[in-house]
């Protein structure tokens, strides 16, 4: 981003711009900041700007995403790396317990699987919050698994509350608040969409699913709902494991096998994130899902 000065008459008019890509296109977009500002004037107002700028590109980044045949087809190559026909008899007990610890011990979880097996076998009674969500997460893959809804805001909803019900005050409720996601250094990686855009977002996020459900690879559908959920980020907490739902749900929606993405693969994962993010890449994104595809269907 940069700051474009007009001068019209005696007066300096002030404008923030960024150009951002959609896609094959370049896109541009600018914002008034006002005129004849002093240097500390124009520091406040750019900082004010640019997180609105880049709230605005991220919302329009998913629903102007159009892959043409030529693109399709390409992206086709990532689904062939795969036999999907020979991965169709899941294993649901093990995979639902593979998947809790998983996606619960990227979130901080300090249950073992083996703590996990018990408790998603109802050999041990839940103890603690960590114990409790092992439950609850457990609880979501089998509504993923079984249920007929399709996507919509009430789905997103209810796959938070069966996470949480038992956590968390605002299970199934879209934030009211700003977040943002830092590093361990304390610098911002990510910033979530306003809270007020929030329902708007995800109804478009589900609209853009419903037009394109019959015409992407199930891969590059799952992939991008996943990425793009991540982007809006639109509750307090468990966004993490909320969106590795979608990406199973929709999978399985197109009959393909779930995936299961590994603790150990956190870092490759958050950067693929990362990647589709700050430079809207997918393809990271299919290269990563095909590896723990891999790792789980040998």
């Amino acid at each position: 981003m940069f700051v474009e000065i007009r001068k019209i008459g005696k007066n300096r008019k002030y404008y923030l711009v960024h150009s951002y890509r959609v896609g094959d296109r370049i896109k541009r977009i600018s914002r008034y900041l006002g005129s004849n500002l002093s240097e500390k004037e124009l520091e406040k107002l750019r900082k004010r700007a640019e997180q609105l700028i880049k709230s605005q590109t991220r919302e329009k980044s998913l629903f102007e995403f159009e892959l043409s045949k030529k693109q399709i087809e390409k992206m086709r190559c990532f689904d062939k790396q795969i036999k999907i026909n020979h991965l169709q008899n899941v294993d649901w007990t093990r995979f639902t317990e593979d998947f809790t610890y998983n996606t619960n011990a990227i979130e901080g979880s300090t249950v073992t699987i083996g703590e996990v097996k018990k408790l998603v076998e109802k050999k041990d009674i839940p103890e603690n919050n960590d114990e409790l969500e092992t439950i609850g997460v457990s609880n979501a893959v089998s509504y993923i698994k079984t249920t007929k809804k399709k996507l919509d805001l009430e789905l997103i909803k209810k796959l938070h509350f069966l996470c949480f019900e038992k956590t968390k005050s605002f299970a199934g409720d879209l934030r009211t608040v700003e977040v943002v996601i830092r590093n361990k250094y304390g610098q911002i990686v990510h910033q979530g969409a306003s809270s007020e855009q929030l329902k708007t977002l995800l109804n478009k996020l589900c609209n853009w699913y419903e037009k394109h459900k019959n015409r992407y690879p199930p891969l590059i559908l799952a992939a991008l709902i996943h990425n793009e959920f991540e982007n809006i980020h639109p509750f307090r907490d468990g966004n993490g494991r909320v969106g590795r739902l979608l990406l199973n749900y929709v999978l399985i929606k197109h009959n393909y096998p779930p995936i299961n993405i590994l603790f150990s693969d956190r870092k490759r994962y958050y950067k693929t994130l990362q990647l589709f993010q700050k430079k809207g890449k997918i393809e990271p994104t299919l290269r990563f899902l095909i590896s723990q595809y891999k790792k789980k269907y040998k």
